[in-house]
C-alpha cells in the first residue's frame, strides 16, 4: 500500500501547477486518525462567504440601508456546503470547519456607533430554538454536516451564552428575571468582567442565576404566533426531567444549544465570550453535548466518524498562551482548561509570528507538551475582530501560511488568509474592514493561484500528518534550517528557507538508511543516505515523510 502510495503522489506532482491536494492526502490520511490538538480549521463568517441560495437573501422586512459593509450580503450554509462539494475545503486540507451562529438573529437594525448594523454576524440572538432565514432552514444545516462529514471534515458550531441580541422596536428586551441591562463590563477584576454588559444595549443573561424562571414573555409570544409553543413546552419538560438541571437561564440555553448535537451530529462548539460567563456555566454545557453526543453517536452508528469526545473550543478574549493554564483578572485566577474547555483561542500568536521559525515552533512544543499537556491552543493570523492582525496589509501571504501552518498547535484559517482577501477596505468603522465578501473573483489570478496553491500544499501535509500540529518537535540542523516532528507513528521532516535548486537535508535518526521519502511539496522522492537526503527542487521549503 505504502508503495502505491508513493507512486500516486509522485505522478500527481510532475508539474506544480496542475497539484490537486485533495488527491494527494486520500492515501495519506487513511493511516493517521484525526487528533483535535492537530486540526487545521478553516473560520468564514456565515454570510460573507458564499451564497448558495439567492431566495434567502431578504428576510423580515430588513430593508433599512445599512453602513458600508454592516448589512446581510447573501453568504449562507447552502453555500458553505456548496464548496465542501467543490472541494475546495478537501484541497485546503482543512479537517474541521467554524462558521459564525446561523441561528435566529434580531429582525430589526441598530446603531453601536458605527453605523445603521444588521446582526449579519449571527452573535445577536434572538431565538436559540430556530434558524435564520437569512442562513437557510434545519434542512440546510443538516445537509451542510453530513456533506462535511462525508469529507471528512467536524463542524464546530460556534455558540452564544452570554447575551440576547440588542434591544430594538422589533426586538424587545426579555424579562428582569433573565437579562441585566446595566452595567456596562469595566473590566476591573472578575466581578465587573463577568456581571455586566458587554456593551451598552446588549442585554447580558443572568447566568449567575440559580433561581427557577419561566420563558421570558416575547420568546413565548413568538413562538405562539409561529404556532409552535407547546411542542417547545413539551421538549423543555421532558430535558429537565431527564437532566434534572434546575430552569434557571442558562440551563435553558443550554438544552437548546445541545439540542443541535443531539439531533445533527455536531462535533464540537466554539464559545463565544468565556470570560463574562461563570465557569460553572461551561462545565454544565460541556456535560449536557458529551451527553447529547453520545446520544448521537447511539442513534446513528453508520454516520460517526471516530471515538472522539465532543469538543469544546473556547474564545477567551485576551488569553496568550504564554498565559497557559490560567486567565487573569486581577483579583483572581481562573483555569477554563478545567472548567469545560479543550482549547482556547490564542490571541497571542499573531505577536510570535514576528519571531524567527525555530523560536515560534520550541516555545509553543514547550508549552503544549508541559503545562498543557492534553489541551491545546488554536493559533490565527486574522479573524473577524482582530483590528491588529499580524499581516493586515497582506504583504507577507507566504510567511503567514508557513507560520501558521507548521505552528504546534491547531491552526485557524480566516476566510481570505489563502486568498489575499484586503482586511484594509475603505469607507468603513471598526470590524467591518476585517468582514468583506470571499474575494473568489481573484481566485483564478496568477498571483491568486500561486499563493492558494501554497497553503494548500502546507495544509494537506498538515492534514495527513498529525505529527505537526501535536508532535513533539525537535530542531535538527540550525542553518539550514531543518526540523521534525514525532506523533506516535507518525515522522516528518521539514526543511524552511533552503537553497532552490540541490540541496542536502539532514534527516538525522528520523528516517531509517535506505528507505525512499517525498517531499510533499515538490513531489519529488529521494533515498535517505547517511542520515541525509538530497532533493533538487525550484522550492525553497521540503515537507518530507514516508
Amino acid at each position: 500500500m505504502k508503495q502505491l502510495s508513493v507512486l500516486f503522489i509522485v505522478s500527481l506532482f510532475i508539474f506544480s501547477c496542475e497539484i490537486k491536494p485533495s488527491e494527494v492526502t486520500k492515501t495519506t490520511t487513511e493511516a493517521q486518525p484525526f487528533v483535535w490538538e492537530a486540526a487545521n480549521v478553516y473560520f468564514m463568517l456565515t454570510d460573507r462567504f458564499y451564497n448558495g441560495n439567492k431566495e434567502n437573501d431578504l428576510n423580515f422586512d430588513r430593508t433599512n440601508e445599512p453602513a458600508k459593509l454592516r448589512g446581510f450580503m447573501g453568504g449562507d450554509m447552502a453555500g458553505i456546503t456548496q464548496k465542501i462539494k467543490d472541494g475546495y475545503f478537501d484541497d485546503l486540507g482543512i479537517n474541521a470547519i467554524w462558521f459564525s451562529p446561523v441561528l435566529e438573529q434580531i429582525h430589526d437594525s441598530t446603531n453601536e456607533g458605527t453605523g445603521n448594523t444588521y446582526a449579519f454576524h449571527g452573535y445577536w440572538t434572538k431565538d436559540w430554538t430556530n434558524f435564520d432565514a437569512n442562513f437557510g432552514t434545519a434542512e440546510d444545516f443538516k445537509t451542510l454536516i453530513e456533506t462535511a462529514h462525508k469529507h471528512g471534515i467536524r463542524i464546530l458550531m460556534d455558540v452564544v451564552i452570554n447575551h440576547t441580541g440588542p434591544v430594538t422596536e422589533k426586538d424587545p428586551v426579555w424579562d428582569t428575571n433573565w437579562v441585566r441591562t446595566s452595567p456596562n463590563c469595566s473590566y476591573q477584576n472578575y466581578e465587573t468582567a463577568v456581571s455586566c454588559t458587554l456593551v451598552e444595549n446588549l442585554p447580558d443573561i443572568l447566568t449567575e442565576s440559580n433561581e427557577a424562571v419561566a420563558l421570558p414573555a416575547p420568546l413565548m409570544a413568538k413562538w405562539k404566533a409561529e404556532g409552535r409553543y407547546e411542542q417547545e413546552v413539551k421538549e423543555l419538560d421532558e430535558f429537565f426531567e431527564k437532566s434534572g438541571l434546575e430552569r434557571n437561564p442558562k440551563n435553558y440555553i443550554i438544552k437548546w444549544l445541545t439540542d443541535y448535537v443531539r439531533e445533527y451530529g455536531v462535533d464540537g462548539f466554539r464559545v463565544d465570550t468565556v470570560k463574562h460567563v461563570e465557569e460553572s456555566a461551561w462545565n454544565s454545557l460541556n456535560n449536557q453535548a458529551k451527553i447529547a453526543f453520545a446520544e448521537w453517536k447511539t442513534n446513528n452508528p453508520e454516520a460517526v466518524l471516530d471515538e472522539n469526545d465532543f469538543f469544546m473550543l473556547g474564545e477567551l478574549y485576551g488569553y496568550g498562551i504564554d498565559s497557559k493554564r490560567f486567565y487573569d483578572f486581577g483579583d483572581k485566577k481562573v483555569d477554563y482548561y478545567a472548567n469545560g474547555f479543550d482549547n482556547l483561542i490564542n490571541f497571542q500568536f499573531k505577536y510570535d509570528a514576528k519571531n524567527d521559525y525555530e523560536s515560534i515552533f520550541s516555545k509553543y512544543d514547550e508549552i503544549l507538551h508541559n503545562d498543557l499537556k492534553g489541551k491545546s491552543v488554536m493559533n490565527y493570523i486574522s479573524s473577524h475582530d482582530d483590528g491588529q492582525p499580524f499581516d493586515k496589509e497582506r504583504s507577507k501571504t507566504y510567511e503567514s501560511a508557513t507560520k501558521l501552518l507548521l505552528t504546534p498547535g491547531i491552526s485557524q484559517v480566516y476566510y481570505g488568509d489563502e486568498t489575499k482577501r484586503s482586511l484594509i477596505i475603505e469607507g468603513t468603522n471598526g470590524d467591518a474592514t476585517l468582514r468583506s465578501f470571499m474575494n473568489w473573483e481573484d481566485i483564478n489570478n496568477p498571483e491568486t493561484k500561486d499563493l492558494l496553491l501554497h497553503w494548500q500544499k502546507l495544509g494537506t501535509f498538515r492534514k495527513a500528518h498529525p505529527a505537526i500540529g501535536a508532535g513533539v518537535h525537535k530542531m535538527l540542523s540550525k542553518s539550514p534550517y531543518v526540523f521534525a516532528r514525532n506523533y506516535k507513528n507518525d515522522n516528518v521532516v521539514i526543511g524552511l528557507d533552503l537553497a532552490k535548486g540541490s540541496k542536502e537535508i539532514n534527516v538525522s535518526d528520523q528516517f531509517k538508511n535506505g528507505v525512499t521519502v517525498i517531499d510533499h511539496y515538490s513531489g519529488k522522492t529521494a533515498k535517505v543516505v547517511g542520515g541525509k537526503v538530497s532533493i533538487d527542487s525550484e522550492f525553497s521549503i521540503v515537507l518530507l515523510h514516508q
